[in-house]
């Protein structure tokens, strides 16, 4: 099924900077990753520098699913507040998923740096305003809870939130610790080196059937080519249910557009901006000086139903950051929709189907999925080596 609809950014501007073949023989490796999205790339690029034989499978061309539709807003925060997530899972597994996802920026941060370019990345703040007078007393006990969980966090109310931002709004959350990339490039950058490690990518190629053993797995593919794995990681986000054999997220569209550049600062400090309405709308800068604006998530129905709504929502989402920065003149040049899962929680899955399998899973679900991505490289390369995370259980798939 087609993940996005539109001429979404990423790919369009960077072009097809890599090529991978079909899967056409036989071959075994210590881990098959399935899925060539920005997770699987994370994980190919951990499970390679760690020195396993890996193999990498995407049913499309590579990096061409919902990464190539992501907005790429780097956060710690979760789409579910603290304050929410402390009740449905407890205060020290709450706190430590939002820190966890703080450290996450840092791991991605020290991947760029390593790699022929910089992808993108941009350390900004995060501004999270308050989208009514409610939210802005649920933002007053946010900061609280995030203070207490040792996050770097700010309140401002609506006089400094106009004198620094310009935004009219109640209330504020501001935290320094925020950043955005180019999700495709990234994932691009990571396959190649991965590839240059020995690792052998291969898109265009799906797996119709896994068949578990004694010592692995067997996975057939609808070009009759075979991969033996002792381990399976599956990466493939909401499609990810089919190896599973239930529903874990429900779907949704988010929409977004990309501006053609501006030849000053948007809005002050560059930060990325979003909002406590649900669904929020989220906006984010580029480093060749564009606006990229996202959110109006509907369900998902049809990729034909969500096609025919992107021009009516790129109106609203243009409609919305002018009410939120007036006298900002914009001139859209991409407008693109994704389809994506969302979790009750806002956390992702990540980990074994059941305790002890070799059947592992790695669904960045939800707002910040390359975050959770950095983290479940890093946690699941561990696990492959015999190391388990303790942090792992945080998303675990039977949670």
């Amino acid at each position: 099924m087609d993940l996005r609809s539109g001429r979404a950014f990423w790919p369009l501007t960077n072009g097809l900077m890599h090529t991978y073949p079909p899967l056409t023989e036989d071959t075994r490796a210590d881990v098959l990753v399935i899925g060539a999205g920005i997770t699987g790339a994370l994980l190919a690029d951990s499970l390679s520098a760690a020195g396993l034989e890996t193999v990498v499978i995407d049913r499309r061309d590579a990096a061409f699913g919902s990464t190539s539709a992501s907005t790429a807003l780097l956060q710690y925060e979760i789409d579910t507040n603290l304050v929410d997530l402390i009740p449905m899972i407890g205060q020290r597994d709450a706190e430590r998923a939002y820190q966890l996802c703080r450290e996450s920026i840092d791991l991605i941060r020290a991947l760029t740096v390593t790699l022929p370019d910089d992808c993108g990345f941009r350390e900004h703040g995060s501004l999270y305003y308050a989208s009514n007078r409610r939210d802005a007393r649920m933002l007053a006990r946010e900061c609280a809870a995030r203070e207490a969980a040792g996050l770097d966090v700010q309140l401002l109310d609506q006089r400094d939130l106009k004198a620094r931002f310009g935004i009219s709004a109640p209330n504020a959350l501001f935290s320094p610790d925020g950043a955005e990339v180019d999700p495709y490039r990234l994932a691009q950058h990571l396959l190649w080196r991965a590839q240059e490690r020995g690792v052998r990518v291969h898109d265009r190629t799906v797996v119709t059937r896994l068949d578990e053993g004694r010592s692995g797995f067997t996975a057939h593919t609808d070009r009759k080519a075979k991969v033996t794995a002792k381990y399976v990681i599956v990466a493939a986000g909401y499609e990810a249910e089919t190896f599973l054999g239930r529903r874990l997220a429900q779907l949704k569209n988010s929409y977004a557009l990309a501006t053609e550049p501006l030849n000053r600062e948007p809005w002050p400090e560059a930060c990325l901006i979003w909002e406590t309405a649900r669904p929020y709308l989220y906006a984010r800068t580029t480093a060749d000086g564009r606006v990229v604006i996202g959110g109006e998530d509907d369900d998902f129905h049809s990729p034909l139903k969500r096609e025919k709504s992107l021009a009516r929502k790129q109106k609203r989402l243009e409609k919305k950051l002018e009410g939120l920065l007036p006298g900002l003149e914009l001139e859209v040049a991409f407008a693109w929709a994704g389809t994506f899962g969302e979790t009750k929680d806002g956390l992702a899955y990540i980990g074994p189907k059941e305790q002890g399998s070799k059947l592992l899973f790695a669904l960045g679900y939800g707002g910040n999925g390359i975050t959770y991505s950095a983290q479940a490289a890093r946690m699941l390369t561990a696990y492959v080596q015999g190391k388990p995370d303790g942090d792992m259980a945080i998303f675990g798939l039977n949670r």
